[in-house]
Formats: C-alpha cells, structure tokens, sequence
C-alpha cells in the first residue's frame, strides 16, 4: 500500500530544537513513541507519553552510552517488511513495527571545527545514529525517516496536513535526504582521518545545495554545493549565477595572492582577468586595473583586497559589472553602490582556499591538490648575467601571479605593478605573447622597460627573441627545458634579466 498511517515513532537526537511542535501532533495523533535517554527525558518533560528503549530492549545504555539503540527489537522494527512472513516474525519475537524514525548525529564536523582533542572528536562519530537512518531509510516502502532537523519543516506539515499518513513519493524523498546527510556524515569522518581539518577539504558539502538559475547557458540546470554564507555576506543584488560563481571563485583565488599587499584591484571575464593593478590607494588601483582593458571590464566580476571608499564607488559605477568584491564596504560607499538594485555586492569574510580541487570528465572525476604555490623574491634564481633590478623583480613577481592565474598557454605583460596585456588560452607561446603585445599597445601601453612573465618554460628562442623587440627588459619563467640555455644566451646578449621559478603554473 503506497499510502501508510504514522502509529510508532523512534525519536533518538542529539539537537532538541525544534522538536517540540512535533511531538504535540505525534501526541494528537496518538502516535506510540519509543525514545532514549536526553531524548526521552525531553519529551517527559512536554508531558507526552514516551517509552523508554530499554524496556523495550531490556537493555539499559552501556558503554558510556556507545549502544543504546542497537538491538533487534529496535532494527527489527524498522527493517521489517510489512508483508506475512516479516509480520509474523515479528510477533514472534515481540517486535513492534516502528513507522517513523526521528534521528540526527552527534556533531562530528562542530566538534572537529572547534577542538584538536582526538579522544573528544572521535566520541562524536555516531554509530547507532547512522545506523538508523540507514535502516529506516532502506525500508521506505513502509517507514518514514527524519535524518536531522533540516527535515522538520517537511515532518511537521505530513502531520498537521496529512494527518500522518505518509505517501510513498513523501518516504522516498525522506530517504533520499536521509542518504544524502549519511554520505556527507562519513565524507567528513573519512577527510578527517585522511589528515583534511575542519572539512577543508570537503567545504563543497552536498549536503548544502542551492539551485541556480541555469547553468553555463540557459538550456542547462545549475546547482551549487556548499554554504556561499560561510565566505561570503551578499548585498543585494540578483541571485547569482553559474557563471557568477565561476568567475568568483577565479577572482578570489587571484586576490588572495594580494591579500596582504597594498592596495590592489582586478577585473575579470569569463575567469581570465583583463585588468589587474597595485597601487597606493584602491582608487589608484581602480584606475590602473580599468586602464588595461577597458573594454573587456564591461560586465566583469571585480575585487578588491580593500575597503572601497565613496570616490571609488563613484569612478566604479561609470561601468556596468556583474559583481563586487571586496573585504568592505565603507558606509556611505555602501548607500551609494546600493542603488542599483541589481548589482551583486560581496563582503568577503576570509580568503579560504580549498586544499584540494576536483573535476568530473569522462565516467569519472579528477582530483589534485590545489595550487596554493606562490613564489617569494628569495626564490627566484637569476639566471641571467645580469640580475633584474628592484622594480622589474617587482614586476616579475607581480605578472608572475597573474600569469598563474590565467588559462595555458599564457604570457602576462606587466609595468608598474599594472597588468598590461595579455594573451591566454593559446596553443602556441609565441600566439599567447603576440597577442599580449597586441593588447598592450591597442590600449596605448608602451612596452619599454616593461616585463613579460610565463606560466611555463620556454622550448626555444623565439618568445625572448620577439619580447626584446618589442621592449621588454626582463623575463620571469619555470625553466626546466633543455634549451633554456639557447633563451638565456639570447637574453645575456641583448641585456636582458631573467629569472627562474622553478616552478610551472599550468591552468587547464
């Protein structure tokens, strides 16, 4: 029978909240209700009748109350099939049948997040908890679970609504919940004996979702796994989009690279960022990251690693963009920007990097660890006979940050902590740098004394070869070629800095 009569109740949690409205109507419902411990004296103290599991057990809670629940008359109860044979085994054995289980787990990832004691964290991964949920969960022809509170909402109107009847779609929706927190619950367990801390690795819980819009285009459905709110406090504007939250995420792993620099500004699209700029105040940056492309800044995702001030929002809002970043907003800047209601705002609230990164392609998903490698001065390994000077080891540094954050093959141009052109998504290095010199000089940047950056080493000559002519007095680059000697020769004769990471940056 699709349709099924909530008569029995198991209620076994950790979290109390919210509990109350529906023990009243499983009370005015007559529903039976068996509970344990906390739970039972809670529901005492309502004044509803509750029956302890122990006596249904005749077990009493051992072990520090690490088994309460596991016994047969319990999972008996839940697992049976409401058909003859199960039926009558459990009248055999005294098992009542148990139509509805309300259970949620101990708090694994709020303990992990706020202690370092193993012995306190390892306490609070749930066993009898999780056990239930899956037990109720597999029998949902004929038994209702509630897996956490997030499901009380939907619990609370089948009992006001419905009378506590329950339709197969209702227990079938239920269990895909039910399913959905038990994976995430053992995700979590799993990422922290892997060595991940405070589900770091793991922020993109599924078991946080949130429809989006579309997708990439509007024919395709798009949802969003994780909690936006933990990194980010939104201002009005629009909900945000796939596509939003693709170029977000690309803005924010650039920015973070500045966090602790001066003021700096980016404007991306479609990921790539097209103006990236330094500078002593985030007006100034404003104004130098606009500058190197002024054109593709029309609706770009912008952000800031600081505070935007009223004359910054002011010279921001001459353009139309999608979204704003930044770690604040200064008030009256804030009144200003908020008058077009359509504009996304962000408040930052810290720039977290997942540790790991995955992907799905073919019938499966890739995963690496993310590239959180930013190099320092120190490292750098002058490769020329003469070394760069102050600034352009400067401008190395900076264009080399960027260049690891646009897609492969990529060159940046940079003077001045500006980004000034550049070329990616190439297949070739050299079509990556001619149209770096081709962006730069159609927004009126003299390349003289400028620096080229790469985010992989260079196989032969011709990038340094073409960079020189142009005017660019120094390089940055992996190295790592058998030829490097044939660019750093070119370099040493025409007078020419280069420096060597050591390390490659591709972004596919």
């Amino acid at each position: 029978m699709a349709s099924k009569k909530i008569k029995s109740a198991l209620i076994s949690v950790y979290h109390k909240d919210g509990l109350e409205p529906i023990v009243r109507e499983l009370q005015r419902l007559g529903v039976r209700i068996y509970s344990t411990g906390g739970t039972q004296r809670f529901i005492e103290g309502l004044g509803a009748e509750v029956e302890a599991v122990e006596q249904l057990t005749s077990y009493p809670s051992i072990l520090d109350g690490r088994v309460k629940t596991l016994h047969p008359k319990v999972f008996g109860g839940l697992l049976a099939r409401r058909e003859a044979g199960h039926l009558a085994q459990l009248e055999q054995y005294d098992i009542p049948e148990i139509d509805l289980a309300i259970v949620d787990l101990y708090p694994f990832e709020e303990t992990l997040a706020g202690t370092d004691d193993e012995a306190e964290i390892i306490e609070k991964i749930d066993i009898g908890g999780i056990a239930l949920i899956r037990g109720a969960a597999k029998n949902f022809n004929d038994v209702a679970v509630v897996p956490s509170k997030a499901e009380y909402g939907l619990l609370l109107r089948l009992l006001q609504e419905q009378d506590g009847v329950t339709s197969l779609a209702d227990r079938r929706e239920l269990a895909r919940r039910a399913f959905l927190v038990s994976s995430h619950y053992d995700t979590a367990i799993f990422h922290y004996f892997n060595g991940d801390r405070a589900g770091e690795a793991f922020k993109q819980s599924i078991l946080e979702s949130q429809p989006l819009r579309y997708g990439e285009n509007p024919h395709q459905e798009g949802v969003f796994y994780g909690r936006l709110e933990d990194m980010f406090e939104k201002t009005g504007g629009k909900e945000l989009s796939y596509n939003n939250l693709m170029d977000i995420d690309a803005a924010v792993g650039l920015m973070r690279e500045f966090k602790d620099a001066a003021p700096t500004f980016a404007i991306l699209k479609h990921t790539n960022s097209c103006g990236v700029a330094t500078r002593p105040t985030i007006l100034e940056a404003w104004e130098g990251a606009l500058a190197g492309d002024n054109v593709s800044a029309f609706g770009g995702i912008l952000i800031s690693n600081a505070a935007i001030d009223l004359a910054t929002a002011q010279a921001i809002d001459q353009i139309f963009y999608e979204v704003l970043i930044a770690p604040a907003f200064e008030a009256d800047a804030l009144e200003f920007l908020s008058k077009k209601k359509k504009r996304i705002l962000l408040r930052i609230k810290g720039w977290h990097a997942n540790r790991r990164s995955f992907r799905s392609l073919l019938n499966g998903v890739i995963g690496q660890d993310t590239d959180l490698k930013a190099e320092t001065a120190e490292e750098l390994k002058t490769a020329t006979r003469r070394a760069p000077t102050p600034e352009e080891a400067e401008d190395l540094l900076f264009a080399n940050i960027c260049a690891k954050h646009l897609k492969s093959n990529t060159i940046v141009l940079a003077k001045g902590r500006q980004l000034i052109g550049m070329g990616c998504g190439q297949t070739s290095r050299v079509d990556a740098l001619k149209q770096a010199i081709l962006k730069a000089r159609s927004f009126g940047f003299a390349l003289e004394g400028a620096v080229m950056a790469s985010d992989a080493f260079f196989p032969f000559p011709d990038c340094v070869e073409i960079a020189h002519e142009a005017g660019i007095t120094a390089v940055i680059q992996p190295g790592g070629s058998i030829k490097d000697q044939e660019s750093i020769d070119y370099c040493d004769q025409h007078g020419m800095a280069m420096a060597l990471t050591g390390v490659r940056h591709f972004k596919h």
